[in-house]
């Protein structure tokens, strides 16, 4: 489970219900909203694109798990993220290209979680995460008609909160920092543990109170398939970007790393990680990494919770309101 996530709740309906969980108003309002968001893209040049949902690879990331189906050569696995997929589409020349689409993931249930979700993903040739924080604060701000917008760097919300440095902080004085202010503890808790805890469970609540909020530039440890850089201060930052709107993480968006040996040693960590956790090592997606090696455009990428935006748009108290049926009425 991904410690930044909150705590995933089973769900219970009453037995053979059939009745869809969403209302007819609220069914309507996310058609309305889909098309919405298309023509976002369309108006700006942007490619719709379709990828399988059934994919031969999955991710390897040790806080996502994928659903495997049996098939008569080897496993496929319902795809969590369309990305490794689009971006071989980069590779072949698509140009800026988004896709609104299903993902799947196991285990995640509750209030702002489904296992089978709605998400909205493109890339823009030619930005950086900062260029894509203007067209996401334009899509989401528009959409939402709010304008009441911040943008905050990793490292300024923990100077904020806690005085710290969370680049340079000792492991020693993170851990009692953490413990200070947590009513929790992990024998064996990594730095990237007492970095999540602190900001899942002391600012994120925070953040419900400023509107919109970009947190930008996090740890290099929490890159993910994000570029490295520098900062003027002599720390390794990953380039990428969290969206929360009233609390709620909303999107995520990338300076995409184009380097597929560095893409191949960040998938093998994760398999190393995976395996501390007990949990199954996976196949490298090569196809993936053959597309990064051939050359993809430089870019930057961005992932949007559909579900949530439309719970946000809609004021309700969970996603099963926003969808036809939920989890428990499947």
């Amino acid at each position: 489970m991904n410690i930044r996530d909150e705590a995933k709740v089973e769900v219970t309906a009453p037995e053979f219900d059939w009745r869809p969980a969403a209302s007819l108003a609220a069914l309507q309002d996310r058609a309305a909203g889909l098309k919405w968001l298309r023509d976002f893209f369309s108006d700006r040049g942007v490619l719709e694109v379709e990828t399988p949902l059934l994919m031969s690879s999955t991710v390897t990331d040790p806080h996502i798990e994928g659903f495997s189906v049996p098939f008569s050569d080897h496993d496929r696995y319902l795809q969590t993220s369309p990305e490794y997929a689009m971006k071989r589409l980069l590779a072949a020349g698509s140009g800026s290209i988004f896709q609104i689409c299903k993902a799947f993931r196991v285990g995640e249930v509750g209030r702002k979680h489904n296992p089978e979700f709605t998400i909205l993903e493109w890339y823009r040739e030619g930005f950086d995460h900062f260029d894509l924080m203007d067209e996401v604060e334009l899509l989401v701000g528009g959409y939402l008609g709010r304008g009441d917008v911040t943008r905050i760097s990793y490292a300024e919300l923990f100077e904020e909160y806690f005085e710290v440095n969370p680049h340079s902080i000792d492991d020693v004085a993170l851990t009692n920092l953490a413990r200070s202010q947590l009513d929790t503890d992990f024998k064996d808790a990594t730095r990237d543990t007492w970095l999540d805890l602190l900001m899942s469970g002391v600012i994120e609540p925070q953040l419900a109170r400023r509107g919109l909020v970009f947190v930008y530039d996090f740890p290099a440890s929490q890159a993910a398939l994000s570029r490295l850089t520098v900062t003027a201060q002599g720390d390794s930052i990953g380039q990428r970007f969290e969206l929360y709107v009233d609390g709620v993480e909303l999107v995520n968006g990338y300076h995409e790393l184009l380097d597929a040996e560095e893409q191949r040693r960040r998938f093998e960590r994760d398999n190393e990680q995976r395996k501390q956790l007990s949990r199954p090592p996976r196949a490298l997606d090569e196809k993936f990494l053959a597309a990064l090696d051939s050359g993809i455009p430089a870019c930057a990428g961005a992932a949007l919770g559909v579900d949530r935006l439309l719970m946000l748009a809609c004021k309700s108290k969970s996603i099963a309101e926003a969808v036809s049926f939920d989890w428990v009425r499947a």
